[in-house]
Order: C-alpha cells, then structure tokens, then sequence
C-alpha cells in the first residue's frame, strides 16, 4: 500500500501531462490552419496564427508559388517536474488564391 500510493501520484502527473500535450497540439494545429488559410488569401499569417496558439509558440509561414505551409510548434511542460519541455508540431498547407498578389508570411 504504501508504495502503491507514489506510483498512482505519478500515474496522474502522466496523465495530466498526456492531455495537457493533446490540447496544445489541437491548438497548434487550429492556429496553423488559420494562418495558412490567411496566406492564402494575402493576408499575414503570422498573426492569424498567434490569435489561436498556445502561449509560447513558434510560426512559421514559407510561402511558395502555388501553395503556403505553416508549422507551429509548441513547448508543453511536464506538470509537477522539472524535466524538459515536450514539444508538440502541427503543419498546415494552403493553396494561393488565384488572383491575389504575392502573398505575405
């Protein structure tokens, strides 16, 4: 019993950390669909994709001819330790609208 109850405190810090990384990455991945979506359109993605990501995120916004691509990758932190950050990605791919002039990250 007594080694029982350590062992359930760790599977809870797991288990929070575990959906603390999975809300991040749903952020990340709405903030880079968001920003792909406003490069497209020829507007800056950068800041369509900081309205939505986690805090602490970082975007990148590479605009090619006929298509954008933005990573946003985030640091979750493991709760209760010292430990190093999981870093959590989502990718996001947009085609250019035709008609819009140069498109800006």
């Amino acid at each position: 019993m007594a080694a029982g109850l350590p062992a359930l405190l760790l599977l809870l810090l797991v288990g929070l950390t575990a959906v603390n990384a999975v809300s991040a990455r749903a952020a990340c991945l709405d903030a880079a669909r968001e920003a792909a979506l406003a490069a497209s359109r020829g507007e800056p993605g950068d800041s369509a994709a900081h309205r939505h990501a986690p805090p602490g995120a970082e975007v990148a916004v590479v605009v090619d001819d006929e298509v954008v691509r933005v990573t946003v990758r985030a640091p979750v932190r493991a709760l209760g330790t010292d430990l190093p950050a999981i870093v959590v990605v989502a990718t996001a791919v947009a085609a250019v609208e035709p008609g819009i002039p140069e498109p800006r990250p």
